[in-house]
């Protein structure tokens, strides 16, 4: 009997069936903290021939490594990172003659550098058809940004961002559901057959696959064809049928852990994934609000700024063709001429 770990399952499927799987899906931000704390420093401080008193990271530059510097499942980067601290301290004490060097925030910024990583809401301000998925990967979860902007055309939907086949089919049905409810959401049929509607997904150089995404991108075609800005600090996940019900997801836990990551406060979940939330840290529901939904009318009230105004329309009511123009010389289907 062996114990092993690894970053994903891609092995030989005969050895696959032979093992015990157990998923570790990631570390809270508080468990990261903990984790610095009682293995990672002391580990640096001997590997670098440090004191403990040599050397002292205070737990808000711990935290402000975590946010700005690492954005990981695990704590691998985070150690790298204090080795870097420790490396510099160690140096500008040989420098400055000094007998100890405490972390605060101009030394951070001097030996880590520029910050990597955003954290807190995804945009500055609500926005129109910019909405924040949640998508999972082999390395833990990750936030994905979906935007939609609307163009005068001809009705052609088109899509970017290195997307797979499974993701191309959400953002069909989303388009499909919208259409089909267009007057419900206050849309006139008119526009989609004189306006094009591009929806992107930024980070091109990665792929993304997954049916967790329908939801998303319903909401920014909702959005853009509407005018009504989405929150900026919410973000969801879900796949929708074309009878507008939400379906659940895989990977929850990841998902919710990497929203926390990114500083969102409200995220909105499959209902059907509720119990599932048993799994999830104390810590990490306390830091979020999460609402199951199970319809996309559910979404569409939480996820949009304003209300949304439904229309009456009649196919009567679509602009009249008029009639050809005949010449005057125009007799029983002929010309006739001279």
């Amino acid at each position: 009997m062996f114990v092993t770990t690894a970053n994903s399952l891609n092995m030989p499927q005969p050895l696959l069936d032979r093992m015990e799987i157990i998923r570790i899906p990631g570390y809270t931000e508080d468990e990261k903290v903990e984790i610095a704390k009682r293995h990672l420093l002391p580990k640096v401080l001997k590997d670098h021939g440090l004191k403990a008193g040599e050397f002292v990271v205070p737990e808000k530059a711990i935290r402000d490594l975590i946010r700005y510097y690492t954005r990981e499942a695990g704590v691998r980067s985070l150690e790298r990172e204090l080795g870097n601290l420790a490396r510099k301290a160690i140096r500008d004490m040989a420098r400055e003659q000094l007998i100890a060097i405490e972390i605060d925030d101009a030394r951070i910024d001097k030996y880590a550098g520029v910050r990597r990583y955003h954290y807190g809401a995804t945009d500055e301000e609500d926005q129109v058809g910019i909405v924040t998925g949640l998508a999972w990967t082999e390395f833990g979860g990750d936030i994905l940004t979906i935007e939609a902007v609307k163009m005068p055309g001809k009705g052609r939907m088109s899509v970017t961002g290195n997307l797979k086949e499974v993701m191309k089919e959400s953002i069909s049905a989303a388009a499909s559901y919208v259409r089909s409810r267009s007057t419900h959401f206050g849309i006139k049929p008119p526009l989609f057959e004189t306006t094009d509607v591009h929806l992107h997904v930024p980070e091109g150089a990665t792929p993304k696959d997954g049916p967790s995404a329908g939801v998303a991108m319903a909401v920014a075609i909702v959005s853009v064809l509407t005018g009504i800005p989405v929150r900026k600090d919410l973000a969801m996940t879900g796949e929708i049928t074309l009878r507008g019900r939400v379906l659940p997801i895989g990977g929850l836990k990841e998902k919710l852990l990497a929203a926390l990551r990114s500083g969102i406060r409200t995220v909105l979940i499959p209902a059907e994934n509720a119990k599932d939330l048993a799994d999830v840290p104390d810590n990490v529901k306390s830091g979020l609000e999460i609402i199951p939904v199970a319809t996309v009318d559910d979404v569409l009230l939480r996820a949009l700024t304003g209300p949304l105004t439904p229309i009456e329309w009649h196919e009567e009511e679509k602009p009249a063709i008029p009639p050809p123009v005949e010449p005057d010389n125009f007799e029983g289907g002929l010309v006739v001429t001279h």
